[in-house]
């Protein structure tokens, strides 16, 4: 199937800035999308180096598949980013990776998909699921959950405010008219539960993100996947993650600071920093797009980029 969505990455210069490429290194694009940060990647290196692409999405797959065929330096695996040491020592890279890369969230070709089921702009199947073969979708997930569960999901990953009146809505609608299918169906329901709207913000929108990171699971696999990068980077390797929603980027800061701090020591206890074994250093403070990204890119808003270095 030919693509039919443009896909522009965020905050590339930074990020190729942070992974400092060499053009004999390994690398691994731990979440290809649509393959903007892989090819701008793949240009900085020589035909000793190597790029392993992951994805869950079997459509990125096929994309990159098609966009890469024939360049012996690319290879991709379809699954999530959990498999990130398994693949490494398949591959015999197990600490000998030079940077590795995590662009988080949704990608704009999976926003703008109706059939995928992730915005409440385009009604469609309500799905949300990166990987559409596995898993529980959210109409299924919506079919079964308790009130409670329902509340706390929209609460905890999307602080929505109206939670509880949202969940009331959503389990009384489909115990009187039947499973809620599609994303429009939905997105009207929340529409209705809200009293009072976010000035510039479509009141599904908290709810929509909440549901669609509960189901493919996004911040269990991060917490997952962070210590595995220590295992997976060589000496000198670099970690380059760029987060779109408080929760993710919360959750990066905190391993990113906790490995640069090294051993949880008392903090009057005399060591030095040699001795709290520090596994890794920060390389500069976070990042934002700047100004002439934002204009020709308005998703780029909410990111923030992350850069640390792993130490002998």
């Amino acid at each position: 199937m030919q693509e039919r969505y443009e896909h522009r990455p965020v905050m590339l210069d930074a990020a190729l800035e942070g992974l400092n490429i060499r053009g004999d290194g390994y690398y691994i694009d731990a979440t290809f999308g649509r393959g903007g940060h892989a090819a701008a990647i793949l240009e900085r290196l020589g035909p000793e180096g190597r790029l392993l692409a992951i994805d869950k999405d079997p459509e990125a797959v096929r994309v990159a598949r098609r966009r890469f065929a024939g360049d012996r330096r690319f290879f991709v695996e379809q699954g999530s980013f959990v498999k990130l040491e398994t693949l490494a020592k398949q591959n015999g890279w197990r600490g000998e990776v030079d940077g590795i890369l995590l662009d988080l969230g949704v990608s704009s070709p999976q926003l703008d998909d109706a059939g995928r089921g992730f915005s409440f702009r385009h009604d469609g199947p309500l799905d949300m699921r990166m990987d559409p073969g596995r898993g529980e979708s959210a109409a299924e997930w919506l079919e079964r959950a308790t009130e409670r569960e329902i509340a706390e999901v929209l609460w905890k990953y999307g602080e929505e405010r109206f939670s509880r009146r949202i969940a009331r809505r959503i389990v009384a609608v489909r115990s009187q008219e039947g499973p809620i299918t599609t994303t429009g169906r939905l997105a009207r329901l929340i529409a209705q539960s809200v009293p009072r709207r976010e000035p510039g913000k479509d009141p599904a929108t908290r709810s929509f993100q909440a549901i669609r990171i509960h189901i493919n699971r996004e911040l269990e696999e991060l917490r997952e996947l962070l210590p595995q990068t220590l295992r997976v980077l060589a000496p000198g390797g670099r970690l380059v993650v760029i987060s779109f929603h408080s929760l993710e980027d919360r959750i990066v800061k905190r391993f990113m600071r906790d490995q640069a701090r090294g051993d949880d020591f008392p903090p009057d206890l005399p060591v030095s920093r040699e001795q709290l074994k520090p596994m890794m250093r920060l390389i500069g403070a976070a990042r934002r797009a700047d100004a002439d990204e934002l204009a020709e890119n308005p998703r780029a808003r909410s990111a923030v980029l992350r850069v640390a270095e792993r130490l002998a």
